[in-house]
């Protein structure tokens, strides 16, 4: 019976965003029961593709990616996949109507991490970003709506800012590792080598206007999904927070984190906003 196979695959999800993100897995447990294995799917998909071509260096990426690829066309074509990752994510993808030009565009995004190291332009970041950060809140918001295609359309662009928010904090807090282990510099017109104050405020703000954008959005978001989501954005809110008190220097050589006390502290702050509607 497939569906002992499913339960099986979704497990495996579920277990593959316990392991990478305690963080990310505290908020899903925030949101509604009914959503909560979706939201692990694609977080598992997104997961191990990040995965190669970010951390299997004694490996040929390009090949191992050429397989994921090829699996995953597979995956979504015959609605099952030995993988179960892909096995798990195909269903969430059939279930919600996913588009595949957001998948393929999260793809190429990733295939652009097995070679380029440098982002020149803005066009460039932006392009990136939407590939590995945007989409994959688009296909979040997919979940969340439930097949509300006005509600989508309503909180499309405030998704997308929210995902590039998530995206830049990670950039900078991860400064160190991509720079110097992973050569890559992904902030245009920034000298990752040289950052000074300057440069990293600039960035800031940028990230600012996204968390505002994408903080309207949360307001607006389903009763289902609400909770969870201003879970992750508080969160995330926290990391911008200790960056923009960091001296620059201080970035370039250390991965700032938040406490474990500090997390319950945050969630017990969410809980208390949600409870009283101020969110």
């Amino acid at each position: 019976m497939k569906s002992i196979f499913d339960t099986v695959s979704f497990d495996c999800s579920k277990n593959v965003t316990k392991s990478y993100s305690t963080s990310f897995s505290a908020a899903v447990k925030m949101l509604a029961p009914k959503i909560r294995q979706d939201i692990y799917n694609i977080y598992g998909f997104v997961r191990f593709a990040d995965e190669i071509v970010d951390t299997f260096h004694e490996y040929n990426k390009e090949e191992l990616f050429a397989l994921f690829e090829k699996d995953l066309e597979n995956a979504l074509n015959n609605k099952i996949s030995l993988n179960p990752i892909l096995n798990s994510f195909q269903h969430t993808v059939h279930n919600y109507s996913i588009p595949k030009e957001m998948i393929d565009a999260f793809m190429n995004s990733m295939k652009l991490d097995l070679h380029k190291t440098v982002y020149k332009t803005s066009e460039e970041y932006n392009e990136y970003i939407y590939g590995s950060a945007d989409v994959v809140g688009l296909m979040c918001l997919k979940v969340f709506v439930n097949g509300d295609d006005t509600k989508f359309k309503e909180l499309e662009h405030s998704a997308m800012r929210l995902g590039s928010a998530f995206q830049k904090v990670n950039f900078l807090r991860d400064l160190k590792a991509d720079f110097e282990d992973l050569n890559r510099t992904y902030f245009p017109n920034t000298d990752l080598s040289k950052l000074d104050e300057h440069s990293k405020n600039e960035i800031i703000k940028e990230i600012e206007a996204d968390f505002q954008a994408g903080f309207e959005g949360i307001l607006k978001l389903p009763i289902e999904a609400k909770f969870g989501v201003y879970t992750a954005y508080v969160y995330y809110k926290k990391l911008l927070s200790k960056l923009k008190k960091t001296p620059s220097l201080e970035i370039k050589n250390t991965r700032i984190r938040v406490s474990d006390y500090q997390k319950f502290g945050l969630l017990a702050k969410c809980y208390v906003n949600y409870r009283l509607n101020l969110i």
